[in-house]
């Protein structure tokens, strides 16, 4: 494998934000390196891969029904899968001999996976060609950890052993980085903010569809069938008696015996209907009426893109905040109507999206050139030149 080469470990656990994102990123990369992805979670059927971007399936790795990790190759333990996956990044690297290594989310998240992530990062650091390592990290992190300070204070002690920069995907104005990471002493290592990511490709508007349509999306959909299920129950207590169609997206990893549960209710249900995926949601929606959907980095950024009226339910569960906090700065911004998971009642919800439809809604301008200047600040970096823009 010669030629400059670019390393880009990502793993998605839930849903497919991180993923998507990484690919975008990637494929801005690819227009000036050839680009490696790892994929350490499942990879949807169908999934489109960005020209000159090669994908490498590490051994999967995902929430088991107990939600903790497991192993998603049945022929496969996790001890098992933890030492493939090792020995697979470790052969990568020498194989591609790498000029810059990116690595998403961690060390703001992924601590379960520092012990195959640390030996990648150690042979990039005793690396004597100088590889540049970058921190490639979301707009907002969760901040409700057990021992918050402690996990912060641990990613900026990984942050000053192992990497050149990190490089925020946000607008500094919607979110700077010390908003959600707090270290006791700083990690002194420069921050990039590259705007919000967006995938290739050009939005798609429509005309507004009669009768009006709901459209429902939960990501990935393997935590999405509690929101899927209210919005079948708000269809029929409230939304096709004022005239509304429902369309829910179940998204590819919603369990099979969930999606055929809502299949039959939509049989037998006038107006609401079923998909498992669309692959361009965002041109979906400018055709919509209104939108109901978790608040993921992706996902808003498909509901400002579009325009369109939105119910955000944030995904909350345990001690996950992150989507929480992103609703909360739309809903301030005028953006989005939330309604908290705890909160959330066919009834409610119905109400909730003929309110979303009634208001007029602000418009919000972010900066979305995330995919451009990502790859601007690699190439700045492992060139050696003062990076695209001033470090934060």
């Amino acid at each position: 494998m010669g030629g400059v080469n670019v390393l880009h470990y990502s793993h998605h656990s839930v849903g497919l934000g991180h993923l998507v994102r990484s690919l975008a990123i990637a494929e801005g990369l690819a227009q000036r390196f050839r680009v490696v992805i790892c994929s350490g979670g499942p990879v949807p059927d169908g999934l489109r891969l960005p020209e000159g971007v090669e994908l490498v399936q590490l051994s999967p790795i995902g929430a088991g029904p107990d939600g903790r990790l497991a192993s998603l190759d049945p022929s496969v333990t996790l001890d098992q899968a933890w030492a493939r996956r090792r020995a697979r990044l470790l052969s990568l690297y020498a194989e591609l001999q790498p000029v810059a290594v990116v690595v998403e989310l961690f060390p703001f998240g992924r601590a379960k996976f520092a012990g195959e992530l640390e030996p990648l990062l150690e042979m990039a650091r005793r690396d004597a060609r100088g590889v540049k390592v970058v921190s490639s990290v979301r707009d907002l992190l969760v901040t409700d950890k057990r021992d918050q300070v402690g996990h912060d204070d641990l990613a900026a002690d990984r942050l000053r052993r192992y990497f050149d920069a990190v490089i925020v995907h946000a607008d500094e104005r919607f979110a700077r980085l010390e908003d959600t990471f707090r270290p006791t002493r700083p990690a002194g290592v420069p921050t990039f903010y590259s705007g919000f990511v967006i995938p290739s490709g050009e939005l798609r508007r429509s005309a507004p569809r009669t009768p009006p349509e709901l459209i429902v999306s939960t990501g990935g959909g393997l935590t999405g069938g509690p929101l899927l299920r209210a919005a079948a129950g708000a269809h029929r207590e409230v939304l096709a008696g004022h005239g509304f169609r429902t369309r829910l997206l179940t998204g590819p990893f919603l369990p099979r015996h969930e999606a055929a549960a809502l299949e039959a209710l939509a049989a037998r249900s006038p107006g609401l209907s079923v998909e498992r995926f669309v692959p361009d949601l965002a041109s979906e929606l400018t055709g919509a009426a209104a939108s109901v959907s978790r608040c993921g980095y992706n996902t808003t950024l498909d509901l400002l893109r579009s325009a369109v009226p939105s119910v955000v339910v944030p995904y909350d569960e345990g001690r996950e905040n992150e989507q929480s906090q992103r609703a909360q700065r739309l809903e301030r911004l005028g953006a989005v109507h939330v309604l908290s998971s705890a909160r959330l009642t066919p009834d409610r919800l119905g109400r909730a999206v003929l309110d979303a439809v009634a208001r007029a809604r602000s418009g919000v301008a972010l900066d979305h050139g995330g995919v451009s200047r990502t790859a601007a600040v690699v190439a700045d970096l492992v060139a050696g030149r003062p990076c695209v823009g001033a470090a934060a």
